[in-house]
């Protein structure tokens, strides 16, 4: 086990009946950061010493992912938000800023909705609304996200991920990169070390089956309510969705107040530009 998260303590919290893995450290006002798959809190790595400076940090593991239970079931993003809605106030804190990318930034989405009370602001980080990615379906959005469609198969997604776990990971995080090698050797071994931790690569097909069932489903319910809270959509020029969306036009669908900004990078925004990240959600988060 290998901890990148510089001035932080790491600890195990019991939440919404789970065990969950979380990182806290820093001062101020609280500030929520989700990771994506097939990562960690550790994605987090490259700012949060930064953001620590301004804003009480709490960076878990999701619901099977990374060093968190790998249960089977609770997947749909309005279980994960309840996890992330109960770990807070477990750790003592009510409302928060909130920051996800990819399946985090979904988790964040409905979070955001759920417990909109809690929720000050939004960060959602390449990513465009879940019913939307089905509902806009195209042969060019079914290529680039082949996997979305890919693991909604029965069983043989886990028979084949885990017999080439390494080849898999490596192939994920370097093409979906605008720039390969931004991910470190030593941080890569620490991804491939929970990616096949037992039940963590069926855990992760789980969370993008929920999304093809039970989030839609969610969310086509909700189609007529937006998010009250100031939203920033933050996607890669050189990735998939700046090709494939208006990303900006698809959430001020979804939310009264949106701003939105595609930086210079890929899909893996906080490790590719962390610098030019922390220059727009600082100010953002503070104004």
């Amino acid at each position: 086990m290998s901890d990148f998260m510089s001035g932080m303590s790491r600890m195990t919290v019991r939440a919404n009946g789970i065990r969950m893995n979380v990182w806290t450290g820093g001062g101020g006002p609280v500030l929520v950061l989700l990771h994506g798959y097939p990562q960690t809190g550790q994605m987090w790595r490259k700012v949060s010493s930064t953001l620590m400076k301004t804003f009480t940090l709490i960076i878990p593991d999701l619901r099977g992912y990374g060093d968190s239970a790998t249960p089977k079931s609770g997947f749909d993003k309005k279980t994960m938000a309840q996890d992330i809605a109960c770990l807070v106030t477990e750790l003592g804190y009510d409302k928060f800023y909130l920051m996800g990318h990819d399946r985090g930034a979904r988790v964040a989405h409905r979070l955001a909705f759920d417990f909109g009370e809690r929720v000050k602001k939004l960060v959602v980080l390449d990513i465009v609304p879940t019913h939307t990615m089905f509902s806009r379906l195209s042969p060019e959005l079914a290529s680039a996200y082949w996997h979305w469609f890919y693991f909604q198969a029965p069983d043989l997604p886990e028979i084949m991920l885990a017999n080439s776990a390494e080849s898999f990971l490596k192939t994920m995080l370097n093409s979906l990169s605008w720039k390969p090698g931004v991910i470190e050797d030593d941080m890569f071994a620490e991804y491939l070390r929970v990616f096949t931790s037992p039940g963590t690569i069926r855990c992760g097909l789980e969370d993008y089956r929920a999304a093809a069932t039970r989030d839609f489903e969610d969310d086509a319910k909700d189609l007529g309510t937006k998010l009250t809270c100031p939203v920033y959509t933050i996607w890669g020029k050189f990735g998939k969705m700046d090709s494939l969306f208006d990303v900006l036009a698809t959430w001020e669908e979804k939310a009264t107040s949106v701003v939105g900004k595609a930086l210079p990078c890929g899909h893996f925004i906080p490790e590719e530009v962390p610098e030019e990240l922390l220059a727009e959600v600082v100010p953002f988060l503070l104004k």
